[in-house]
């Protein structure tokens, strides 16, 4: 049974936890192994969640994202998954930024300065980097609907 609230990322792997990981590793060879297990942590969308509405579009591999607001506790919990093992990666990594957040603090939160910081867009191919941005967007877009 898939229970969004379960994945962690965000409360026990924050974004903070995975620039210091990144920034312990030698190369962007040990790096990309790092964002592969980091994806490998991420639970599989049943078939069923994997529908159209969830489909994020610009992404080179398939993404599906799922979200559920608890708005008792301003919370808003993401689950995402794709076909690529590095895309689940890189999912995971905003993950750890946005999951478990209020939407405002979503919407608030700077991606691109994270991914300066960790030195990512510049080490990933276009596609793939406007694929990440694509799917960033999507949980900002969920987001701001939350705080309209």
């Amino acid at each position: 049974m898939f229970d969004i609230h379960s994945i962690t990322l965000g409360k026990d792997i924050t974004a903070e936890d995975i620039s210091e990981d990144l920034e312990f590793l030698d190369d962007w060879e040990e790096r990309y192994r790092y964002i592969i297990d980091l994806g490998k942590q991420l639970p599989e969308l049943p078939d069923e969640l994997k529908t159209e509405d969830r489909f994020v579009r610009g992404c080179q591999s398939q993404v599906w994202l799922e979200t559920d607001y608890d708005s008792d506790a301003d919370t808003l919990y993401l689950a995402v998954d794709s076909d690529a093992l590095i895309v689940k990666g890189l999912a995971a990594i905003v993950l750890s930024a946005l999951n478990r957040q209020s939407p405002q603090a979503i919407h608030d939160y700077d991606m691109d300065a994270f991914f300066d910081r960790i030195d990512l867009l510049n080490h990933l191919s276009p596609t793939r980097g406007n694929g990440l941005r694509a799917m960033v967007g999507k949980i900002k877009q969920q987001a701001q609907s939350l705080t309209a």
